[in-house]
């Protein structure tokens, strides 16, 4: 399972003309499922953006999470992280879990997010043709797979 996460002003989500999510200040995260991803993978992506310190505090020193911040979350689907380009030049997501597996997964996460957060979590639509637009913040732009913790 991998996650990207970047730290926003603000974000949306719109699908076919419409809005669908928005938050203020906080982290935008695209979510990629693996076909070998698991109930750990999801706990440990899930408490690990959380408890990420990418927040300023008085001194101007990330040193503060999202929840410290009173940040909001949004969450969107993106197949597209699993992507293997060693070979040739058109991507292969052969590694990336199909619809039954990765969307029950996308909805954990995000439930699990909700929880430890503490409030709601905005979502894209699993499948949907999305349109996202977001401020990053500093930029700060960080990914994180969970198969590889000893990065």
């Amino acid at each position: 399972m991998r996650i990207l996460i970047q730290r926003v002003k603000s974000a949306s989500v719109t699908i076919g003309g419409q809005l669908r999510s928005q938050i203020g200040a906080g982290l935008l995260v695209l979510l990629g499922v693996g076909a070998d991803d698991t109930d750990e993978d999801v706990e440990y992506l899930a408490g690990k953006l959380v408890r990420l310190r990418i927040f300023d505090d008085a001194q101007g020193v990330m040193n503060l999470d999202v929840r410290q911040v009173g940040g909001q979350v949004l969450v969107v689907s993106q197949f597209t992280l699993l992507a293997s380009t060693r070979k040739g030049n058109r991507p292969s997501y052969i590694k990336a879990a199909p619809e039954a597996v990765s969307y029950p997964m996308y909805e954990r996460f995000a439930a699990r997010v909700a929880e430890l957060l503490g409030r709601e979590v905005m979502t894209g639509e699993f499948g949907a043709d999305m349109q996202v637009a977001l401020v990053n913040d500093g930029p700060v732009t960080i990914w994180i797979d969970s198969k590889m913790r000893d990065c």
